[in-house]
C-alpha cells in the first residue's frame, strides 16, 4: 500500500494530464487514474511491483481511456491517434508540457480562484482533500465542493486543453504560482503525519517552477517563487535531528545547507530583476529567504532588513499569515515585547483560530519575555492543534524544557481539559453531546493545560467571538448558554459575563403538513433511517436531541413507546422500526453511516453500537441530511418542537 501511494504521489498529475489530452475532460481523466490506481491495489501485492510502476499505472489508464472511447463510440478519431501509437505509454513525448497544460486548465478564469487552487492541488499536487483544508485553514467538505464543482464548470464550458499565451498567460499566472507553492509549503512542513518534511513534494514543486520559468522567462515573480523555493530547499538536510526531530533556523548547522540551491536561488533573484516591474509578494519573499542563505551564523541575520521586507510584503498581502511571519520578525530585531504585540492583535482573527503557529510563536516570545508558565501553555496548544507528529513532539519538548515557576506548582481549580471533562459526565449522553461541541473549541481556543484560575472573562469572549463571532444568533446562544453553565458549575460564573444574548430577528416556520410528512416519508428515494427519524419525530412531537439519543434498548415495540424517554408514537413508526433495528438488542437507534476513524471515537461508550462499531448520529449531520433532502430543518417534523420555536 504504501509503495502505492509513494508511486502515485509521484505519477497521478503526469497520468491524469496525459489522459486529459486524450479524453479532454479532466473530471473523466481523473475517474480513469483512479481506476488504475484501483488495479495497481489489486494487482501489486499478489504479482509485485512492476520495474516500471509508473509506466505501468500509465499504460492501464491509457487502456481504460480506449475503452471508454471504445464504449461510447463518439471519439473514433482519438481512439485511432491513441491506439495507433502504443509506444507512446512510456516515451515522454508532450508528456512534460502535458502537467503545465493541466495546470494551466484547472487555474481557468473560468472558476473562481478558490476552485482553482484546490482542483489543481488535487489534480496536479496529488494532495488529500484533508491537506488542501489544512493548507487553506478550511473544512474538508469545503474543499470537496470546490474540487467538485470546479470539475463540472470546467465540463460544461469546454475548456481547450492547451498553453495560453499573451495576456492570457498572465491572467492566469497568479493562481498558477499560487498552487506551486502551496505545494511546496506542504512538502516542506507537512501538515500531518510522523515526518516534517516531504521531499518528493517539495521536489515536484521546484520541477513545476522551472518548468514554469522556462515557459514565462520574462516573468519576475516566476523566477522570484523559483528562488524562494530553491533557497528553503538548500536547507533541507539541516532541517531535521536524525531522529527526525525539527531544528528551528537559528539552531540549524548552516554547513549543512545546499550551496548549489542555495546559487540557483541567488541566479534566478538575478533574473527576476532583469525581468524588471516593481517587486511582487514572491520576490519579497525570495529577497527574505536570500537574507537568511547570506548570513554565515544565525547572530549575521539581518533582521531589521527582514522585517522591512516582510512590511512591504503586508502591504501587498496583507494576510494573517504574513501579519504574523512580520511579528517573528519584529520579534528578532526589535525584540519580544515588540513581536508579541503584532502577535496579540491576531488572537481575534477566525483564520488563525486552528492555527498552531499563532500559539507556537506566542509561546516563543512568551518565553524569551521569561513569562514561562504563559508559554508553556502556548506552546502545548500548539501541540494539539498541529496534526505532524514530529512537530507536536518538538513543541511538547520545548514546554516541558522551560523552568518552572510557581504557578505552575499550584493546580488547585484544576485544568480547563480537567474540570471541562468533569462537567460533561454529570450530563446524561444527548445533553453531554451538546455541551461536548462547545467546551472542545474552548479548549482548543485556551489550551487544554490551562489552570481554570486564571481564566478572564476577557479571554472567554475572545475565544467565543473568534470561534462564534459570525454564527447565527440561534448557534451563538446555545454555545453561550453552554459556558454560562459551565461556568456556573466550576464557581466562576463571571467568566461568561462579556457573552450577551443575541435577539433572533428570524421568522420562524411552523411545522411540516402532515400530508407533507407523509409523502417525503413514503418516498422510498430517501433512506430507511431518515425517513423512520422524520417520522418518529412528526408522530411523536418529541425533540431533535430526545428522538437521536433513544437507545435500542429503550424501546417497547408491541407498546409503541421508549419507557422513561418520554417518548411515544404510532402506526407509521411502528412499520418502520424494526427494519431499522435490523435485529440488534442494543445500542443507538440512529447509528452514523460508516464506522469511526481511531480518531473519531466518541468519548462516551453509549454512543457506539456494539454490535456494528458505528457510532450514533450526529444532530449536525442528520440536520444536514434532512436539509439537503427536504429543504427543512427536523425541528419542522416535530409539532412540539416547532411550537416551541415560534
Amino acid at each position: 500500500m504504501e509503495t502505492v501511494e509513494a508511486v502515485w504521489r509521484l505519477e497521478s498529475a503526469r497520468i491524469v494530464a496525459a489522459l486529459t489530452r486524450v479524453v479532454h475532460d479532466v473530471g473523466l481523466a481523473e475517474e480513469l487514474a483512479q481506476d488504475a490506481l484501483v488495479t495497481a491495489l489489486e494487482r501489486w501485492p499478489a504479482d509485485g511491483v512492476p520495474d516500471n510502476p509508473g509506466a505501468w499505472l500509465m499504460t492501464v489508464a491509457k487502456r481504460r481511456a480506449v475503452d471508454h472511447i471504445r464504449r461510447s463510440q463518439a471519439r473514433d478519431r482519438a481512439y485511432a491517434e491513441t491506439a495507433a501509437r502504443p509506444g507512446d505509454d512510456t516515451a515522454d513525448g508532450d508528456e512534460r508540457d502535458d502537467v503545465l497544460r493541466l495546470m494551466f486548465v484547472t487555474c481557468h478564469p473560468v472558476l473562481p480562484a478558490t476552485a482553482r487552487v484546490a482542483l489543481t492541488l488535487k489534480l496536479v499536487g496529488g494532495l488529500t482533500t484533508g491537506e488542501i483544508a489544512r493548507a487553506y485553514l478550511v473544512t474538508e467538505q469545503t474543499i470537496a465542493r470546490r474540487i467538485s464543482s470546479a470539475k463540472r464548470t470546467l465540463a460544461a464550458a469546454g475548456v481547450a486543453f492547451a498553453l495560453p499565451d499573451g495576456p492570457e498567460l498572465a491572467e492566469r499566472l497568479d493562481a498558477v504560482l499560487e498552487v506551486i507553492y502551496l505545494i511546496f509549503n506542504e512538502g516542506y512542513t507537512a501538515t500531518a503525519g510522523d515526518d516534517l518534511v516531504r521531499a518528493d513534494l517539495c521536489r515536484q514543486a521546484l520541477r513545476l517552477g522551472r518548468l514554469l520559468a522556462v515557459l514565462a522567462p520574462g516573468e519576475s515573480e516566476v523566477h522570484g517563487l523559483v528562488a524562494l523555493m530553491e533557497i528553503q530547499a538548500s536547507r533541507e538536510a539541516a532541517r531535521t535531528a536524525p531522529d527526525g526531530t525539527p531544528i528551528p533556523l537559528h539552531e540549524q548547522n548552516r554547513g549543512r545547507w545546499d550551496r548549489l540551491l542555495i546559487q540557483r536561488g541567488f541566479a534566478a533573484m538575478l533574473r527576476a530583476r532583469d525581468a524588471g516591474g516593481a517587486p511582487g509578494p514572491y520576490l519579497l519573499q525570495g529577497a527574505i529567504a536570500a537574507c537568511h542563505a547570506q548570513a554565515r551564523t544565525a547572530e549575521e541575520t539581518d533582521w531589521a532588513r527582514i522585517a522591512s521586507l516582510y512590511a512591504t510584503l503586508e502591504t501587498l498581502r496583507p494576510t494573517p499569515v504574513v501579519r504574523l511571519n512580520r511579528a517573528v520578525a519584529v520579534g528578532a530585531a526589535d525584540g519580544p515585547a515588540a513581536g508579541l504585540a503584532l502577535t496579540d492583535a491576531l488572537l481575534d482573527n477566525p483564520r488563525l483560530r486552528d492555527y498552531h503557529l499563532l500559539p507556537a510563536v506566542r509561546g516563543d516570545l512568551l518565553a524569551r519575555l521569561g513569562r514561562h508558565a504563559a508559554a508553556r501553555t502556548e506552546l502545548r496548544r500548539a501541540a494539539t492543534l498541529t496534526r505532524n507528529r514530529a512537530e507536536a513532539a518538538y513543541l511538547r519538548g520545548r514546554a516541558d524544557g522551560l523552568p518552572a515557576e510557581d504557578q505552575d506548582r499550584t493546580p488547585s481549580g484544576g485544568t480547563v481539559r480537567e474540570r471541562a471533562a468533569e462537567f460533561l459526565t454529570r450530563h446524561d449522553a444527548s445533553t453531554r453531546r451538546s455541551y461536548a461541541q462547545t467546551l472542545d473549541r474552548l479548549r482548543r481556543a485556551l489550551g487544554d493545560d490551562t489552570p481554570m484560575t486564571t481564566l478572564t472573562a476577557d479571554a472567554i469572549t475572545r475565544a467565543c467571538v473568534t470561534a462564534w463571532g459570525e454564527a447565527a444568533p440561534a448557534t451563538w446562544n446555545r454555545h453561550r448558554a453552554t459556558i454560562r453553565s459551565f461556568a456556573a458549575w466550576a464557581g466562576v460564573p463571571g467568566l461568561a459575563a462579556g457573552l450577551e444574548r443575541r435577539a433572533d430577528t428570524r421568522t420562524v416556520a411552523g411545522p411540516l403538513p402532515t400530508e407533507t410528512v407523509a409523502a417525503l416519508c413514503a418516498d422510498g428515494a430517501h433512506p430507511l433511517r431518515e425517513r423512520a427519524l422524520w417520522l418518529l419525530l412528526h408522530e411523536s412531537g418529541a425533540t431533535v436531541t430526545a428522538a437521536l439519543g433513544l437507545d435500542v434498548q429503550d424501546l417497547d415495540l408491541d407498546d409503541r413507546s421508549a419507557p422513561g424517554k418520554g417518548v411515544t408514537w404510532r402506526s407509521g413508526t411502528a412499520r418502520l422500526l424494526p427494519a431499522l433495528i435490523g435485529g440488534r438488542a442494543r445500542g443507538p437507534l440512529f447509528l452514523a453511516d460508516r464506522r469511526p476513524g481511531p480518531a473519531r471515537t466518541p468519548a462516551a461508550a453509549a454512543d457506539l453500537c456494539p454490535e456494528t462499531g458505528r457510532r450514533r448520529l450526529s444532530y449536525e449531520r442528520a440536520e444536514y441530511l434532512c436539509k439537503r433532502a427536504t429543504g427543512a430543518t427536523l425541528r419542522r417534523f416535530s409539532p412540539g418542537s416547532a411550537a416551541r420555536r415560534r
